[in-house]
């Protein structure tokens, strides 16, 4: 897999959390899934909650129904098919990785190209936190506009209300009579 904008593709949110799927993270790392999880049960210890957690079977449906996801955990577009071969199904939902547990299981696979992907994974990750904090910043600046334009609004319109007698035509004196008056 090329590093850059795929591997930021891979990046989901869930629980308000940027993970990664164990599947997508084996295929970065150059491994198989079974091998990663392996790693993640065998060195339990290093994988805190906050590092790696398993998706429920509600999430795991709801990504389902989203996506396609492969009989390995991997995420694929909506455009791929996912075919399972005989006796290929999943059993268990996913493990999903965040940021420090991908960093993580790259030091537990030791291979060195898990150690050099970890780079790649790390800066989308960053990249991607760069983002919602640009987002976060345009959305607040956003939200300031337009509470002044409500301000604003609100100002010209009593303005308009106080213009709209003065816009009106005077009335029309009455006319004089022509004529002897008493």
């Amino acid at each position: 897999m090329k590093p850059g904008p795929s591997i930021e593709r891979l990046i989901l949110n869930i629980r308000d959390q940027r993970v990664i799927l164990a599947g997508d993270l084996a295929q970065i790392y150059g491994v198989e899934t079974r091998r990663l999880n392996e790693q993640v049960r065998r060195n339990a210890a290093r994988f805190p909650r906050d590092f790696v957690f398993q998706l429920t079977r509600q999430e795991f449906e709801d990504l389902r129904s989203r996506d396609v996801i492969f009989a390995d955990g991997r995420m694929a577009l909506r455009s791929q098919y996912a075919t399972l071969k005989r006796g290929q199904h999943i059993k268990y939902p996913p493990h999903a990785f965040t940021e420090h547990g991908a960093i993580m299981a790259a030091m537990v696979l030791n291979s060195p190209r898990a150690m050099a992907m970890s780079v790649y994974v790390v800066r989308a990750f960053v990249r991607m936190r760069e983002q919602l904090a640009a987002n976060t910043a345009i959305l607040r600046r956003l939200a300031e506009i337009d509470k002044s334009l409500l301000q604003h609004d609100a100002s010209l319109r009593d303005i308009y209300h106080k213009l709209l007698p003065l816009l009106r035509p005077l009335p029309e004196p009455p006319k004089r009579r022509i004529g002897f008056i008493e």
